[in-house]
């Protein structure tokens, strides 16, 4: 096989989730290892407008202790981007614009971090090279805190927030137990249309302090039934911790939550404040007391809590997107397969991009209850794995460190 040498270009789109950077830190450190395959490490500033404005940071000019800190940094540190490109054969002003930089900065190299939607403009890049025959290799790195991406067992990002939620709840059931009457307390969780973030708050009650109701999208939601469970449970506790999904919707799949209307790029309506009209619902209808606690972006920000699992495996989906790419493989997506039923162990393949783009995968129907109103124990086995081990904070003064990207 001859040799192709150029830059790699890498960039992150989409939410960002507390081990994105981890994955950054796996192709930087795995590209290092390919001189004479890459000359350089070149990343967008938010994403594929970076390419599109040529604002990239080289990684070859950062210092040692920040690359180091990506692997305990949230968020994303060279900024994201939801961006929806066209399809080049009816405008392609993007793609024209992004061969000339592409030429320009010799990138022979191409990974994209994301979750559907960035799969879908990664496939759409890699579609538009091959048409004219530009020798680019592409490969989508996944990360998503839904862990709704198909063809994989799960997704970077998932592991870390699952247990952000499910440590968070345990301390929000404690806190209930303080008085004799408590409330009704409505914790809202993301998940559009997959209910995988709002499943996970049921690993709290292993410990005995997690949720008595769960309401995840897949299952259309009522609320004749839910003030019906609502009821018993307060009845027999005189109190009731409930995580509900901010996608849930109702027979007709109209969102329960009092959406803005708003939508982003890609056409998603924007969610948001189900706990909220659920709680003041209990109150009015039900004449419970009641509070809603929304966790917002918190879930997938909270680097403190990482799970080890999850940042190993990010950098190693990470490394094995530069591997694909130098071995002239391309419009791919690293996946993950568990290789073992009795014991935890990760393969890492590769899926054809556009498979991947714009599918969501959702919770079993088998991984919740008859009741539709919590989750059955094939669910907590499938999860239990990927909350493990601790990723411990870089600390100083007290407080975490996370890399500066200059």
């Amino acid at each position: 096989m001859v040799k192709l040498k150029g830059n790699l270009l890498y960039g992150q789109s989409g939410g960002p989730t507390a081990v994105i950077n981890a994955s950054a830190y796996g192709v930087i450190d795995e590209a290092r290892k390919h001189p004479d395959f890459i000359d350089d490490v070149i990343v967008m500033r938010h994403g594929i407008q970076g390419a599109l404005n040529e604002d990239f940071f080289y990684m070859s000019q950062q210092t040692e202790e920040n690359i180091e800190l990506l692997k305990h940094t949230p968020g994303s540190a060279f900024g994201s981007v939801r961006h929806k490109l066209p399809d080049f054969r009816e405008d392609d002003t993007h793609y024209l614009r992004l061969l000339y930089i592409f030429k320009k900065h010799n990138i022979r190299y191409f990974l994209y971090n994301g979750g559907n939607d960035s799969m879908d403009t990664c496939s759409k890049i890699a579609d538009y090279f091959d048409h004219i025959n530009y020798e680019c290799y592409i490969i989508g790195v996944p990360k998503t805190i839904d862990n709704d991406l198909p063809f994989t067992d799960h997704t970077p990002g998932y592991g870390s927030a699952a247990k952000f939620i499910a440590n968070t709840m345990m301390e929000i059931s404690y806190d209930m137990l303080a008085y004799p009457n408590g409330k009704v307390t409505i914790v809202e969780i993301m998940g559009r249309h997959a209910g995988w973030l709002t499943a996970s708050s049921a690993i709290a009650s292993l410990s005995g302090f997690g949720p008595d109701l769960i309401y995840l999208p897949e299952i259309p939601f009522s609320i004749e039934k839910f003030k019906k469970d609502v009821i018993e449970i307060y009845e027999k506790k005189k109190q009731c911790l409930i995580a509900v999904s901010e996608g849930i919707a109702n027979e007709e799949g109209i969102f329960i939550s009092s959406s803005s209307g708003l939508k982003d790029a890609f056409g998603h309506f924007q969610l948001g404040g189900v706990a909220s009209k659920l709680a003041t619902t209990v109150s009015a209808d039900l004449g419970i007391p009641s509070r809603s606690v929304e966790f917002g972006s918190t879930q997938r920000a909270a680097s403190h809590i990482q799970s080890l699992t999850d940042v190993n495996e990010a950098i190693e989906v990470g490394r094995h997107s530069v591997r694909a790419a130098i071995d002239k493989k391309t419009n791919l997506m690293v996946v993950m397969h568990r290789s073992s039923k009795e014991e935890y162990e990760i393969e890492y393949k590769l899926h054809a991009l556009n498979q991947c783009a714009n599918t969501e995968k959702k919770v079993a129907k088998s991984m919740i209850n008859s009741k539709g109103n919590g989750i059955t124990k094939e669910f907590l086995d499938y999860v239990l794995p990927l909350i493990q081990g601790e990723n411990l904070p870089q600390y100083k003064d007290g407080i975490q460190q996370f890399s500066k990207i200059k």
